[in-house]
């Protein structure tokens, strides 16, 4: 399916937010925008930025040793690591650097982390990155597996976010969904359009879109 985005921006960031419309289907919901990430995600020029506003909420105030990267957010974490290092930001691990961890998913779809890896979350101070919280399932279920490994989770933050609050902690995002005219994501059992007989147009999560 060969989409087409418009491209937001607000008056607090340079990076754009790509958004093309239609009825899509993700994991937890159904949604009539698909916020197409990719560049954000995987061009350095713009991971770097996003990093870089990201990181402004937790220069501070956050005790940071491990970032912790959903939705292939990587690249956003390092450049995150390497601007709150910069900014000399406290951190407890004997290193004194942050460490950018991502988790292993189960045939359950449940995270996890090996032994060689867990140490990096158990005893640190954890900050969640997402590249969206609609639901906070999926931001949930991380802050959980965290205090499972004996991590102390700092907070939450993601470049699109539909919740002001996500398992406790204020959402540090970039773009919120009421910056998008006419946003919505609901459960499949209320989606307004298929109660209109609207079809599903692709099914779309943190790999990207796969049409019908």
């Amino acid at each position: 399916m060969a989409i087409t985005t418009t491209h937001y921006r607000n008056e607090n960031s340079s990076i754009p937010l790509r958004v093309a419309r239609g009825h899509f289907a993700t994991n937890h919901s159904h949604t009539n925008c698909f916020i197409d990430m990719t560049y954000t995600k995987h061009r350095l020029a713009e991971a770097r930025q996003a990093a870089q506003e990201l990181a402004t909420t937790f220069k501070t105030s956050t005790v940071v040793d491990s970032i912790l990267c959903l939705d292939g957010t990587e690249v956003i974490g390092a450049c995150m690591a390497s601007e709150l290092t910069k900014a000399g930001i406290r951190n407890l691990n004997a290193h004194q650097t942050i460490y950018v961890v991502t988790p292993e998913y189960t045939a359950g779809n449940q995270m996890i982390f090996r032994e060689n890896i867990s140490h990096l979350i158990t005893g640190r101070h954890v900050l969640v990155l997402a590249a969206s919280v609609t639901t906070g399932y999926t931001a949930q279920e991380a802050v959980n597996v965290i205090r499972y490994y004996l991590g102390t989770p700092v907070g939450v933050c993601c470049i699109f976010s539909c919740l002001e609050e996500c398992a406790g902690f204020p959402v540090t995002t970039i773009f919120k969904s009421d910056e998008i005219y006419d946003y919505s994501s609901n459960p499949t059992n209320k989606c307004p359009l298929c109660k209109a007989g609207v079809k599903l147009d692709a099914i779309v999560n943190s790999y990207g879109i796969s049409s019908f």
